[in-house]
């Protein structure tokens, strides 16, 4: 791929603008190579820049750090004490008339390619990248990568592997005094991943450069290639987020953060078939230079800092790996912009199914792949983008986590990592819309088992987490639609949610509100045409929270009044009992009865929105609530038969009525600004 140029440049001044300019385009396009108009001699190059070429391409420099060395002579060193960087003359390169997309650099960036004609080179007839940097800044970015260089080479296999190749660098004055620096690094393809990613077949040209076979996809757990496009695309981004996940821990273990990554900075060489994480012009230091204490205090923030700051620059790659929507910036300005209002990530696939208008993952592959596996990669995307840097996770720690590891590797889970696939597996079913008998059933078996993994059982774990706007999923009681009836008022109840809010800091009182939204249809084609006059109910209560039980009652104890589930610690005992959850639930034994929040109500005011021309007619209004009360959980309407909050995490909420009914909720996005 090649960007063409809009004439001679008579002068690297020139070079600048008509390079520069294009090199800032992201927009990729599949033309055949262009050429030049025109072509670039050696000999005009070397006038262009005015290199002298008094030093010997032995002649090693590693660059003065200050900011105003941009425009001062470089320390000359020997070349063993620097590794391999090496002071190059531009006469060791034949200049190439095109420029690969993949390579456009920053706006005081002009980039060329070049191959290595130095015959007594290692580098001989290899393609390499010229980066002539213009400003000051660019220049302090070049300067550093090379320092960075220094503190790599003590593990050079590892650096050849996962960075991009710092070969050395051509330093002179021009003409017009300034300082020229042009920074010689390695070539590895057309393409940054982005491009690879912008591009329609990219799934099989991908898989194509990488060489997929068996032995590559087992450095991942798998043990075959092939198969539908949603695991082949799960093997790449597992093979992709592996290489990137250990070219960052490489960095971090040397003490630098990368501060840069992004998908425009990362390569995928077709030589070795690893991921290059850039230059690391702007790598940072973890420690700065001090000997107090506060210092060493600092350097620790700092270093946390700093790991975070990289792990939330991966979880964004990952994200535009998995859902190539968010490659479009409008969509992933609302996707960042949920983020940095302080939502948690836990609910990212609750929003994305919004912006994404989609009622549920099928038909999509990126939710597909993060729905797969009980859901472990939403679980890992959330890890990575935490609102709090303290709850990021490391690389290490994400390198083992189960997304990332095929069917081969045996992983054993997490408490947190089982409690998110039973909460997952649960949401999955209940979009299904399909409540047979075995999926009720299933849903509340699932629902049993949060209840009995809660980590947050005391009303004040409660207080902290209760707080938001949840959605109701399921209810475990009955449910009743309008297919077998013949109502006076057809309403189709649509999203139920339940608002919580405290009402003072000082207390355990909370605020609850319940907002019914439903549309009432209006005449007898309503089986196909689900148009009409859109109503809000609301109804609003006060609660206020203490510590309680929950008892088990067993089937001999339990009367005719509850036979709506009448040997429910006996069946689920023999579930539990088993050896596939013997392992995961902390009882040796069936308790008879776990720690609930008990939830104490008081007043209740009920509020109904209909618009025109229903609000005028007070019958047809005391239809649509009684049509609504029968649709809708007894406990939305009534909130008095609210009774407990038996499990509660960041992402779900199961709460109990007075029958025993359990329901089902997620935590929604609270500004409807970013839908």
């Amino acid at each position: 791929m090649a960007l063409s140029s809009i004439g001679i440049c008579p002068s690297l001044d020139g070079a600048e603008f008509a390079y520069g300019s294009l090199n800032l385009s992201t927009r990729l396009s599949r033309p055949c190579p262009m050429q030049l108009i025109g072509r670039y001699s050696n000999s005009a190059l070397r006038k262009c820049t005015g290199v002298k070429c008094a030093l010997s391409r032995k002649d090693v420099t590693t660059p003065v750090g200050s900011e105003g060395s941009a425009h001062g002579t470089l320390s000359v060193f020997t070349e063993e004490e620097s590794g391999h960087v090496v002071r190059f003359k531009i006469s060791d390169f034949i200049i190439l008339d095109r420029v690969s997309i993949g390579l456009g650099g920053r706006a005081d960036e002009v980039v060329f390619e070049a191959i290595v004609k130095d015959a007594i080179s290692p580098l001989c007839n290899s393609r390499v990248v010229l980066r002539r940097l213009t400003s000051a800044q660019a220049q302090r970015r070049g300067k550093r990568a090379i320092e960075v260089l220094k503190k790599l080479v003590r593990r050079r296999l590892m650096y050849h592997s996962y960075s991009m190749q710092v070969h050395g660098y051509i330093s002179s004055a021009t003409s017009s005094g300034r300082s020229s620096f042009t920074l010689v690094h390695g070539y590895h393809g057309s393409f940054s991943l982005r491009h690879w990613l912008q591009q329609s077949d990219w799934l099989p040209t991908l898989e194509a450069t990488l060489a997929l076979d068996e032995e590559s996809v087992r450095r991942v757990g798998d043990d075959k290639i092939g198969g539908p496009a949603v695991s082949r695309q799960l093997r790449l981004i597992r093979i992709l987020m592996r290489d990137l996940l250990i070219g960052v821990n490489y960095l971090h273990s040397h003490g630098l953060a990368h501060t840069e990554l992004r998908l425009e900075n990362v390569h995928i060489s077709p030589v070795d078939r690893h991921i290059k994480v850039g230059i690391l012009g702007n790598a940072a230091d973890f420690y700065e230079d001090g000997s107090n204490g506060s210092t060493a205090d600092n350097n620790i923030k700092r270093r946390e800092m700093m790991i975070a700051f990289d792990m939330r620059c991966v979880g964004f790659m990952m994200a535009k790996m998995v859902m190539r929507e968010l490659m479009d910036p409008l969509v992933f300005t609302k996707f960042k912009s949920f983020l940095t209002k302080g939502n948690d990530p836990s609910c990212l696939r609750e929003f994305l199914l919004q912006i994404l208008n989609k009622n549920s993952s099928s038909g999509n592959a990126g939710l597909q792949i993060l729905d797969r596996n009980w859901g472990a990669g939403w679980n890992l995307l959330s890890l990575l983008l935490a609102t709090k840097p303290s709850q990021r996770i490391s690389c290490l720690d994400a390198l083992r986590h189960p997304f990332l590891c095929g069917p081969r590797w045996k992983v054993v889970p997490s408490m947190d990592i089982i409690r998110w696939g039973l909460g997952s597996t649960a949401v999955r079913i209940s979009e299904e819309y399909i409540y047979g008998r075995p999926q009720r059933q299933r849903l509340a078996h699932f629902i049993e088992l949060l209840e009995m993994l809660n980590p947050h059982s005391r009303p004040r774990n409660l207080l902290e987490f209760l707080p938001g706007k949840w959605r109701l999923l399921y209810c475990t009681g009955r449910h009743i639609g309008l297919t077998l009836r013949q109502p006076p008022t057809r309403v189709l109840v649509g999203d139920v949610y339940l608002t919580i809010s405290r009402t003072s800091k000082l207390n355990t009182a909370l605020s609850f509100a319940s907002d019914i939204d439903f549309t009432v249809m209006i005449g007898q084609n309503w089986p196909h045409d689900k148009t009409g006059v859109n109503g809000k109910m609301q109804v609003n209560s006060s609660f206020r929270l203490t510590a309680g039980r929950r008892l088990y009652l067993k089937e001999e104890n339990t009367t005719r009044h509850f036979s709506w589930n009448p040997n429910t610690h006996d069946s689920l005992a023999q579930k539990l009992s088993g050896k596939k959850w013997k392992k995961a639930i902390p009882f040796e034994e069936f308790p008879t009865s776990l720690p609930v929040a008990k939830l104490v109500s008081s007043d209740i005011e009920v509020t109904l929105d209909l618009g025109d021309p229903l609000n005028k007619d007070v019958s047809v209004a005391g239809n649509v609530v009684q049509e609504v009360r029968i649709q809708v959980p007894p406990e939305m309407f009534d909130m008095t038969k609210l009774v407990c909050g038996t499990y509660v995490d960041s992402r779900l909420l199961v709460l109990r009525g007075v029958n025993g009914s359990a329901l089902l909720f997620t935590r929604s996005c609270d500004d409807v600004n970013l839908r």
